[in-house]
């Protein structure tokens, strides 16, 4: 696996509506999208790494921070429904095109995570490394309580059932038995670049993801200005550990 290229690209559009402008809002005196380049060039896994926005502010701030802008996202990729997949596959496409760069592995860092560290990225891109499944995501555990196996609908007919329509009186009720469940936590999505050119079904995924188990304490997830102040006290706890 050795000489294989990691590109990362940090994703960051313009027209945010919850908090306006929050790409390039000072968090503690630095700008939110500084905290993921930072951790990104720090971890020293990539061979390139590139933002893509179609917004003129963001691109100044994130080179001055180190960080490449080869191109303009245009408009119509830059929606609030835009996914991900459309957005990475013009990147890369692009890189291709136009610098005859092709990549083996991209790494999808979103700046809404400014808690994450340069550990989790080297971490994540080893355990691609050393396993190569197709896709390694970021995860944190579902506390017990809120397990799926616990979970109950209300259905058309007033009833009460578990997700799956089996009677409450089913539910497991032993911990031990609840298994261990997982959420995504937005910090990392790594995969063979491959996958997102599948001619079948382009994804980021693939058939075989696996997890990167991430501390509480390390995520922050910011569409809100109440996940704004969270990020910051969180970031401050973290800042004063060190």
């Amino acid at each position: 696996m050795a000489g294989k290229k990691i590109l990362g690209i940090i994703t960051a559009r313009g027209g945010s509506k919850g908090i306006p402008g929050k790409n390039v809002k000072p968090l503690l005196g630095k700008p939110l999208i500084a905290y993921t380049i930072e951790a990104a060039k720090k971890s020293g896994v990539f061979d390139r790494l590139i933002l893509s926005t179609d917004d003129e502010e963001i691109a100044r701030v994130a080179r001055e921070y180190g960080c490449e802008v080869p191109f303009m996202r245009p408009s119509e990729l830059a929606q609030d429904t835009t996914p991900h997949l459309p957005v990475v596959q013009h990147a890369v496409e692009w890189l291709r095109e136009h610098e005859k760069y092709s990549p083996d592995y991209l790494l999808i860092l979103q700046p809404t995570s400014p808690l994450r560290q340069a550990f989790h990225i080297k971490e994540a891109v080893e355990l691609m490394l050393k396993e190569e499944p197709d896709s390694v995501l970021s995860v944190a555990p579902i506390p017990e309580h809120f397990s799926s196996k616990k979970a109950m609908i209300l259905q058309t007919d007033g009833r009460l059932t578990l997700l799956g329509g089996s009677p409450v009186w089913k539910r497991v009720s032993r911990r031990q038995d609840l298994g261990k469940e997982y959420r995504s936590a937005g910090m990392i999505y790594l995969c063979k670049t491959e996958l997102i050119f599948d001619k079948e079904s382009p994804n980021l995924f693939g058939e075989r993801t696996l997890p990167y188990v991430v501390e509480e304490k390390y995520l922050a997830d910011i569409d809100h200005p109440e996940d704004w102040e969270a990020a910051e006290h969180a970031l401050k706890k973290l800042t004063e550990a060190k």
